[in-house]
């Protein structure tokens, strides 16, 4: 199997350009629905996935006088009392997160210390933290969970010790039937009845373990976790917009590094998945899908096609290879 991607590439490219209002300053809505979110100008997720989209697609900028006004755009948003960057749609450790790492493309920083976090960085502080994080809605809160830790390494605020201690509670709380965080705390959603909102959860503590190259407790119970919940759960992992999609795939190919569980079987479902994926993917109206003309859902998808370009080499062809910008550093 093999699929030309750059025709799709291409199409993604001008949906970028549709969103930009002048050189590093994006909207995050293409025209389609600029109207109907009410929020048209600059937008935090608009130049962060603007840069992200670039990056990830080949075609991030290299003029150093470009690249400048880009990164003044983005560290413009920052409030410089808190040091957070704050958007409507996401809580605000989750944009500020978002921005710090679309900086860290232009190997740039946020003018200003995240002073909202300084206080995990105590003694017991990010324990406290984390355990107090609303575990029964365990996907929004992992937006707080990884997005405290991106804000303050990234940064360059937390030490060794301190993610040591950030990795160990993670260690410690990992579920050894599905891999998945937070043990004990592993139920089904209530809308739809789905477990899929803990993988999701699960996805932003594995890209920061990866990013500092920590091990999975439970990476073999994980791949068992994957494959029930793309078979037995109603949510439509292989047909969403936006970064179900990634959460799943990521969980995959990075337990299966890990572990080398079921490789075959695993080969197969993500090449399974890449059939039905592209199906939806590639059939998107780029004027009416909402996935396809929010910048932010836009980026999610493409998460996924880089994660399984990487993983199924020669199934997904484009004149430049897809960057996953997780290999870089953690946070999407």
């Amino acid at each position: 199997m093999k699929i030309d991607l750059d025709p799709f590439v291409n199409k993604v490219l001008r949906k970028v350009a549709e969103c930009e209002l002048e050189t590093g300053i994006y909207g995050r809505w293409g025209k389609g629905l600029e109207k109907r979110t009410g929020e048209p100008g600059i937008n935090p997720y608009g130049c962060a996935d603007a840069a992200n989209i670039l990056y990830t697609l080949g075609h991030f900028p290299g003029d150093p006088q470009v690249r400048e006004k880009w990164v003044r755009a983005l560290q413009s948003l920052q409030d410089p009392e808190t040091g957070f960057f704050t958007e409507s749609t996401h809580h605000r450790i989750h944009v500020t997160a978002h921005c710090i790492a679309a900086l860290e493309l232009f190997d740039a920083q946020p003018l200003y210390p995240v002073e909202g976090l300084r206080h995990l960085l105590a003694p017991g502080g990010i324990e406290t933290f984390l355990d107090q994080l609303d575990w029964d809605n365990p996907w929004a809160a992992s937006h707080q969970g990884a997005g405290c830790y991106v804000g303050l390494v990234l940064t360059g605020e937390a030490d060794l010790a301190w993610k040591d201690r950030y990795f160990q509670w993670l260690w410690d709380e990992c579920d050894p039937e599905s891999g998945m965080h937070r043990r004990g705390r592993i139920q089904k959603s209530r809308e739809p009845g789905s477990y899929f909102p803990c993988l999701a959860g699960t996805f932003h503590y594995l890209f920061n373990m990866e990013s500092d190259h920590r091990p999975l407790r439970y990476p073999k119970a994980l791949i068992d976790t994957c494959f029930r919940i793309r078979h037995d759960d109603p949510f439509p992992v292989d047909q969403s917009w936006g970064f179900a999609p990634v959460d799943w795939v990521y969980c995959m190919t990075r337990a299966l590094r890990q572990s080398g569980h079921r490789y075959d079987e695993c080969r197969e479902e993500l090449l399974d998945f890449t059939r039905v994926y592209l199906v939806w993917v590639l059939s998107g109206d780029f004027e009416e899908a909402h996935g396809l003309n929010d910048l932010h859902l836009l980026f999610g998808c493409l998460c996924a096609l880089a994660e399984l370009q990487s993983a199924l080499p020669g199934v997904l062809i484009t004149s430049r290879p897809l960057k996953l910008v997780l290999d870089r550093r953690p946070f999407i």
